[in-house]
């Protein structure tokens, strides 16, 4: 069975010309906001930026050490000054993460009282 056919809902009426055109196929908008946007609605939702405290994250450590007892243990530790190591073992990481603690005191990014640096 077969639905019975529906006349269009909307009518298109033809132009002077011969063509035929929906009138509100084309919207034309004045300079503002676009056509059908609820007014004091945002069109686009952006979250509202945080305030930063001036801290950013400059040097990183990684360590895998998985809990059963066949794994071998790593790490990673880079900045973003260039540093960067890598270690694999129990001991090798523990070194690690000395040096990365060492690196922390001596990094021209992290120290306060490093040469070179200009003060702004």
């Amino acid at each position: 069975m077969t639905a019975p056919s529906r006349p269009p809902l909307k009518s298109i009426t033809p132009t002077p010309n011969g063509r035929q055109h929906a009138d509100s196929a084309v919207a034309r908008t004045a300079v503002g906001e676009p056509k059908g946007v609820a007014e004091g609605v945002p069109i686009a939702v952006r979250p509202a930026p945080h305030p930063g405290d001036g801290r950013r994250p400059v040097a990183w450590l990684h360590i895998v050490a998985p809990p059963s007892w066949g794994i071998t243990p790593s790490a990673r530790s880079w900045c973003t000054c260039g540093y960067e190591r890598q270690a694999i073992g129990r001991a090798a990481v523990l070194q690690l993460i000395a040096a990365h603690g060492e690196h922390r005191t001596a990094c021209p990014l992290l120290s306060p009282s490093s040469e070179g640096r200009t003060a702004a």
